[in-house]
């Protein structure tokens, strides 16, 4: 079913987002000042490319033994960052996309993923395109850590 509904996605507007995201990934490395948000966008360019199957994380959720305050804070400012310069654009780009599919039925479950792809695009630095199983072991582990 995932691959059904990637081709679908890829079909119905994702060849397009992808092709943002590959735009915005070389963009990245060709302004030096923005080279350290070059691995984030490449993540999402995965996820916008193969969104059924995949999941992006956070990086403290995948590794919470690795936690530090000073490279959330730098990760914060890279965000600011992405928002200035890359990521309001490639939100706008999914929720038209998102809309577009969302107007034939066939597409809303397309659209739906376009969204959510369309809030990690404004915030995408610090987080990591992971399988879904990873992505839920990760969080099971984690609550269990929480609540022993």
């Amino acid at each position: 079913m995932r691959t059904v509904l990637n081709v679908l996605n890829f079909v119905l507007g994702g060849f397009f987002t992808t092709l943002s995201w590959l735009f915005a990934t070389l963009v990245s490395i060709v302004l030096i000042f923005t080279l350290p948000l070059t691995r984030s966008c490449w993540e999402i360019t995965k996820l916008s490319f193969l969104p059924y199957g995949n999941e992006a994380i956070h990086v403290d959720d995948l590794n919470p033994q690795a936690k530090n305050a000073l490279m959330n804070t730098g990760g914060t400012l890279l965000n600011v960052l992405w928002f200035v310069f890359f990521g309001w654009w490639l939100c706008l780009m999914h929720i038209m996309a998102g809309v577009t599919q969302c107007i034939t039925i066939i597409g809303i479950p397309v659209g739906v993923a376009n969204f959510k792809i369309a809030a990690i695009a404004l915030w995408p630095v610090g987080r990591r395109v992971v399988s879904v199983e990873t992505a839920q072991a990760a969080r099971e582990a984690n609550a269990r850590r929480r609540f022993q």
